[in-house]
Formats: structure tokens, C-alpha cells, sequence
């Protein structure tokens, strides 16, 4: 056995447990900030009336604020890598590098593209000219984010890509993504999208078939399920993520998953808080699909604690099938480690315990009553499975340590590299700003009185 360097550092690892780093392939870093002001709404009051409102007036520092306030979030609950699926214009994409840069985070951050809503013009595409469609778009979803979509196009993209990608000593990537198609954008409108992520292998991230509404859109404005639009827009492929895909067209979709290797993104806590349903995870998994976990944003999930997403699928689908052995503890496992890894493009450097593999692992502490009477000297003679106490007994709350690229950021459950005082007092002054801007307030709840 080879020796260690001299200047290594032994650590006593007894009672606890040793995973891979969780890898969270959907959340909204900025959306930390709006925490409990969108609650008991379903998905489409709850964008247009308070969420895109409060997107739409973050100003100067406040992305920065919000990223690290997320980001802190992840690191103590156990998260070393995730997918930022909707960065928008005002939280500063500068500003979400800055912070991923300072708390040494592993990230995938998206550059946004809005694809354009004028559908009577032509536009040129690796020499071929394409005509957008008229659509009958819903009027009614009003996004008060658009006043930015100049800023949000594929060359900006593509900038911020040549610029930022495989910084930080490969820690961070850019992706692209897009707004769910409501009929607004004409299928070639996507197609731009997906064809220049392709040519230049970039990553590709959407919001897709989430709620029930979802699924007529498709088929009203465009004349096919959801996963047909993806495949002909080409934004289907390996380096895919779709999020949610709850409301499908499942005979029809999930062998284009399959066949195209899309990843899919299961978000069960926002989209059961949401009312947007149950995803066909057990139907998705039996066909062979790589499928991840994610918590979406603070607004909707209210919390970016994996442990309480894993814990959520392990049971969601078991009751909902009638079926206890559907979803185990050791599926959900690798849904948020190495399938989340797979997705991102980095199954080979993260995602599992093994030699040559980056150093992206977490310690969770197993002396809590909560998981007693779990004993690590027991596992070889029938005692209790460390993968189910991770899964079904543990909580965010019970990571202590935390290594990303080989740099502990978690030590004894407290940050290395930040100040929770300081990051917590700064989200409150922030959101005051935001709140005021935007006009929205958390709605009072009839017959409550605090006092």
C-alpha cells in the first residue's frame, strides 16, 4: 500500500456514514430570497402574480446575495454539485459566478435564451431560412421578466459560455436553457436553440410538461405531446435535462426519453406543494431512464435540502402504486449521486466513491436518536443498511462534513468559507428592497391574527 504525504490529515470517521456528494439537477439559485411569498397558490398565480413580479426587480447585489444564501444552504445539507435551471437577467449572471467562485461549489449555471415571440420573421440558420408560425399563444400568461428578453439571446449564451466555462478549476459549467413552451414561441424558435447547443456541446436545461395546463399547450398550439416538440426542436439528447415531466403522454413520451437519452429531473416536493401531480417515476425508471432528483426553488419547495427530496421519493411513489418495493432507499440514492452526475456530463468525475473520481463526498453523522440504534459495526451481520438511514432517518441537518474537489467547505456542520450571520442578515435587507419594488406581500391567511 502506498504511503501517505507527509502533510496528510487523519480523520476518525466512526459513527458516521460516507456518501458521494448529492447532485441537485434542478434549482433556482435567486429564488432563495422568496422564501414563503408565494404560498398555497397554484403554479399559474403563483408565477405571474408573485414570482416573476419579484424575479423582475432584484437590483445591484441581490443575486449575489441570493446565490450565496443557496448555496450556503446546499453546502450544509450535503449538496457538492448542482443545476441552476432559470437564471434570470436581474439576478446577474457575473453575480452567480462570483459567488460559486467564492464558496467553492461545484455548478452547472444556465444562461437563459428567450426565444423570440415576433413569429411573422424570417431568420437565417445554417444557411437555410425559417419562417416562425403564428401561433395562438396563451395571452394570458404575462411574464414580468420579458422586459429583459433582449439581454437573454443565444449569442449572449454563447459569450458567457467562451467566458466562463470550465472556470474554477473545472468547477464551473454553462449551460443553456429556455422558458417552457405556453404557445407564445414557435416550435423553430426551440429548434435555434437546441441546434446550437448541440453544435457547440453545450449543456440544455427546460421546464417541461409540469402541470396539467402544460400538456394541452403542447397539443394545442403545437399538434404534439410534450416530448415530440422536444425531439423535433432538438432538445432532446444526453445532454438533456428535463424538469418535472409530470404530465405526459406516457406511451408516446417515455420511449423518446429512452430512445434520445434524455435525463429527467423529479422534483416531488414543489410538485406536489404546486398541485401539478405525481411523475411516473416507477414507469420511467422500468424503461430505463436516467432520472435525478431535484428541489426546485425556495418558493415552491421552501427548502434546497436534498435529503428532504430523496426521503420524499423514496415514499411518494410506493403509496401512490400501492406498491412498498417501488423507488427503494438504493435507487433514490443514485438518483441524486450518480445519475444526477451522469446528467450533467460528469459521471466520470463525480457521482460515486471510487478511485481516479474527484474528491466530491459528504459525512453524515449517525448519532442522533433519530437513527438509533444504527451501528456501522453491524452492517456485515444483518444490522441496519446505512443507504435507508441516509435515506429514510437523515436529514440535511445531519451532515458534518463536506468535500468538494478535495477542500473541505462543511466542517463539524459549520461552513469554512462563509459566514451564516452575515449571509442571513444580508437576505433579509435584500429581500425588504425586492418586496417593495414588486409590490408583492406574503398573503394573510383568513380568520389568523399574529400577535
Amino acid at each position: 500500500m502506498p504511503r501517505n504525504p507527509e502533510n496528510t490529515t487523519r480523520v476518525d470517521l466512526s459513527g458516521r456514514i460516507v456518501i458521494p456528494g448529492l447532485v441537485n439537477t434542478h434549482s433556482h439559485l435567486a429564488q432563495s430570497l422568496l422564501r414563503g411569498l408565494a404560498e398555497d397558490l397554484p403554479l399559474k398565480s403563483w408565477l405571474c402574480d408573485a414570482i416573476w413580479k419579484l424575479e423582475a426587480s432584484y437590483d445591484a447585489d441581490d443575486g449575489y446575495i441570493a446565490a450565496k444564501l443557496t448555496i450556503a444552504e446546499m453546502l450544509k445539507s450535503g449538496t457538492t454539485c448542482f443545476l441552476e435551471s432559470m437564471l434570470t437577467h436581474r439576478s446577474g449572471f457575473e453575480n452567480v459566478v462570483r459567488a460559486v467562485g467564492e464558496t467553492g461549489i461545484r455548478a452547472c449555471l444556465v444562461r437563459c435564451i428567450s426565444p423570440p415571440q415576433s413569429f411573422l420573421v424570417l431568420t437565417q440558420l445554417q444557411g437555410k431560412l425559417i419562417k416562425f408560425e403564428e401561433s395562438n399563444a396563451d395571452k394570458s400568461i404575462v411574464d414580468a421578466r420579458d422586459k429583459d428578453a433582449s439581454f437573454m439571446s443565444i449569442s449572449s449564451m454563447l459569450k458567457a459560455h467562451g467566458k466562463h466555462h470550465g472556470s474554477f478549476n473545472d468547477r464551473l459549467h454553462v449551460w443553456a436553457a429556455a422558458g417552457t413552451p405556453r404557445g407564445q414561441t414557435s416550435i423553430h424558435a426551440h429548434e435555434q436553440i437546441g441546434i446550437i447547443s448541440k453544435k457547440n456541446d453545450i449543456g440544455f436545461t427546460m421546464h417541461c410538461a409540469e402541470a396539467p395546463q402544460d400538456l394541452e399547450d403542447y397539443s394545442t398550439h403545437y399538434g404534439c405531446t410534450p416530448m415530440q416538440f422536444c425531439e423535433k426542436a432538438e432538445l432532446t439528447g444526453p445532454k438533456t435535462v428535463l424538469a418535472h415531466m409530470v404530465n405526459l403522454v406516457t406511451p408516446i413520451d417515455l420511449p423518446i426519453i429512452k430512445k434520445t437519452r434524455t435525463n429527467v429531473a423529479h422534483n416531488p416536493n414543489s410538485n406536489l406543494k404546486l398541485a401539478s401531480g405525481i411523475a411516473k417515476i416507477p414507469e420511467m425508471l422500468e424503461a430505463g431512464i436516467n432520472v435525478t432528483l431535484g428541489t426546485d426553488g425556495a418558493p415552491c419547495g421552501n427548502t434546497y435540502d436534498m435529503f428532504r427530496e430523496m426521503h420524499l421519493a423514496g415514499i411518494l411513489h410506493k403509496g401512490n402504486k400501492l406498491d412498498a418495493e417501488v423507488v427503494g432507499a438504493h435507487t433514490v440514492l443514485e438518483m441524486a449521486t450518480i445519475n444526477g452526475a451522469v446528467a450533467l456530463g460528469l459521471g466520470k468525475e463525480i457521482g460515486s466513491l471510487e478511485r481516479d473520481k474527484k474528491a466530491d463526498f459528504v459525512v453524515v453523522n449517525t448519532r442522533g436518536l433519530h437513527t438509533a440504534p444504527y451501528d456501522e459495526g453491524q452492517i456485515l451481520q444483518g444490522g441496519l443498511d446505512p443507504v435507508t438511514t441516509v435515506v429514510y432517518s437523515c436529514t440535511g441537518a445531519d451532515v458534518g462534513m463536506v468535500v468538494v474537489d478535495g477542500e473541505i467547505l462543511v466542517k463539524d456542520g459549520k461552513l469554512t468559507k462563509m459566514n451564516e450571520q452575515e449571509i442571513s442578515e444580508a437576505a433579509r435587507q435584500s429581500i425588504k428592497g425586492i418586496r417593495k419594488r414588486s409590490g408583492v406581500m406574503a398573503a394573510e391567511k383568513k380568520g389568523w391574527k399574529y400577535i
